[in-house]
């Protein structure tokens, strides 16, 4: 049994038919989603952040509001760009949405994709040291929170303050949060190295490197050499695996007509450059529901993951992306042998 999330970039533009104009229309939304799909049945509600562009950006206040509304939905993020982040004020923000949401919350993490903002993290007050790089960077950031979210000691105690010495670490902490941290990879390497770390691993459409193999068929491969890494790095427990799919069901005129004619043009993988690399684009699934059921239910990578994160033309608005969402839910996920 497979959970099942939806994933949102949280696009909002003030464009003929959109039904996210501002970034209000957007943000509100998602809650209203995550509050429909907790009662379809979906497992999931996850955000991906972007800066300096019109997208989600602040993931914090909007999980704790998501939480607030919600009992039961896993609450995430796919992925945070760490190059962007204090660790200590994201530590103690990610605690308090945990706390808020009774520990529901999933925090994917990673170096980040190519941005609008030429180095827009050294704007944040982030510079890589001479030596370094942005993803060295976002590695130490994420070591520094990982280790602030445990308990460990991050700042000296002042005696004139405590009258005691010694090291302090964040208030509040929320226990099991340390073992819901993901990491966003997008090669084989970078899985292999989320694997020693000991986080769980997220992969989406789009992977940064490309052997010629089906998209699938790499992706897997990506999920073999993680759990190999787990594995030979002594970690306990099982590791949470998690992969990006589009998948519309062409249920209803109206999903014929946003979507129908895409159908033979996304249907196939795609390859090309991206941040000086070549790239693999999974397709996206598209058609009856029978069928997507069954091309799912052959797809390497989907198979090896435990859980299946849908991205959602959040554009579109809150009632189609629930309708969106109940199709996949009733329709799909019983073929493709997740319920």
């Amino acid at each position: 049994m497979k959970k099942i999330g939806f994933l949102s970039f949280g696009h909002y533009r003030n464009a003929v038919g959109s039904m996210t104009p501002s970034a209000q229309d957007a943000i509100l939304q998602q809650i209203e989603l995550t509050v429909a799909a907790e009662e379809i049945g979906v497992d999931g509600a996850y955000m991906r952040v972007h800066h300096f562009a019109p997208q989600f950006s602040a993931p914090f206040p909007m999980l704790a509001a998501m939480a607030a509304r919600t009992s039961r939905i896993e609450l995430g993020t796919g992925v945070i760009d760490m190059r962007y982040m204090n660790p200590l004020a994201m530590a103690e923000d990610a605690a308090v949405a945990d706390l808020i949401s009774g520990g529901r919350l999933q925090l994917g993490i990673s170096r980040g994709s190519p941005e609008p903002a030429l180095r827009g993290y050294e704007s944040f007050g982030y510079v890589p040291g001479p030596d370094s790089s942005d993803a060295e960077m976002a590695r130490q950031h994420t070591e520094v929170f990982r280790a602030a979210i445990a308990g460990a000691g991050v700042a000296q105690a002042d005696p004139a303050m405590t009258g005691s010495t010694g090291a302090m670490a964040i208030d509040p902490l929320s226990p099991g949060l340390p073992e819901r941290i993901w990491w966003g990879s997008g090669t084989r390497a970078t899985a292999k190295w989320t694997g020693e770390q000991g986080m769980n691993l997220m992969s989406s459409t789009l992977l940064t490197e490309d052997t010629g193999v089906p998209f699938d068929q790499l992706q897997a491969e990506q999920i073999a050499v993680y759990r190999k890494a787990w594995a030979d790095a002594g970690h306990q427990g099982t590791p949470r695996v998690s992969v990006s799919r589009s998948i519309i069901p062409l249920v209803t005129g109206q999903d014929r007509h946003y979507f129908g004619l895409r159908a033979q043009a996304e249907g196939r993988d795609q390859v090309g450059h991206l941040d000086g690399g070549l790239a693999r684009f999974g397709k996206s699934y598209i058609g009856e529901p029978d069928v997507i059921a069954a091309e799912l239910a052959a797809d390497a990578a989907v198979q090896e993951a435990d859980t299946v994160l849908v991205t959602v033309p959040n554009q579109l608005g809150v009632e189609y992306n629930a309708h969106l969402l109940e199709s996949i839910v009733k329709l799909v996920a019983p073929g493709a042998g997740w319920r």
